[in-house]
């Protein structure tokens, strides 16, 4: 039988080769940061002003990306401790985060200002823009359903132009709600953000003027990109 002196030497190297293992989980945790945006916060104007892509860049989405970091080192200090409770916990937040960081990664990339190529359709002869005509006779209608499928979201989402790759490469419009993202055989070519913070310093209750602007800015060239590597 260990003494007790014994027994104390053993509980305190146990602690300290957890403590250890913690700092290491800490160290090696790879963490994700806000990326810098094309263009100035001004330059979706009129469309979208600058105080909202300001506040919605350096205040939301860097929210979403530093509780997303807090989130998984906390998860890792709860598996080397084997905390499952907690960790089913903290999955709900690291979903949520982490679906925020992703969705506002695209909703960026896919907007750009007027002067460069935000609004401007595919090329006709693009093999992006003959499935739009193909599927939905022409991008006005196209843009009309993510309209429709926009302002029939309850709450905070999102709208998605996406490529079904389990369906030929059909182009659908889904919606998901909160910060869900989409996932397996569906690729998001447009995201477009219907939260409140994306739009009510400017268009306040009227979403709908909201919706109906940003395809003045929206990075059609971003969307066929992804719609021809996937």
């Amino acid at each position: 039988m260990l003494s007790l002196k014994s027994s104390t030497r053993t509980l305190f190297k146990s602690t300290s080769v957890a403590a250890s293992s913690i700092g290491a989980i800490r160290t090696n945790v790879t963490k994700l940061a806000l990326p810098d945006l094309e263009y100035d916060y001004g330059a979706l104007e009129p469309h979208i002003s600058a105080k909202i892509n300001e506040i919605h860049h350096t205040k939301h989405h860097q929210a979403y990306t530093q509780n997303y970091n807090i989130a998984v080192e906390q998860a890792a200090e709860a598996s080397v401790k084997g905390e499952a409770k907690k960790l089913i916990e903290l999955q709900k937040a690291i979903n949520f985060n982490a679906g925020g960081y992703v969705n506002h990664c695209l909703f960026w990339k896919n907007l750009s200002p007027e002067k460069q190529f935000g609004g401007q359709p595919p090329a006709e002869d693009s093999e992006f823009a003959k499935k739009i005509i193909e599927q939905y006779g022409s991008l006005e209608n196209l843009k009309t359903l993510t309209n429709s499928k926009l302002a029939g979201i309850q709450g905070s989402g999102w709208a998605f132009i996406v490529k079904n790759k389990d369906n030929g490469g059909a182009l659908d419009v889904v919606t998901t709600s909160n910060q869900d993202t989409v996932t397996g055989p569906l690729v998001p070519l447009v995201a477009i953000d219907a939260w409140e913070h994306a739009y009510y310093l400017q268009y306040q209750n009227v979403k709908a003027d909201y919706f109906k602007a940003i395809w003045n800015v929206i990075n059609w060239k971003e969307a066929e990109k992804r719609y021809l590597i996937n």
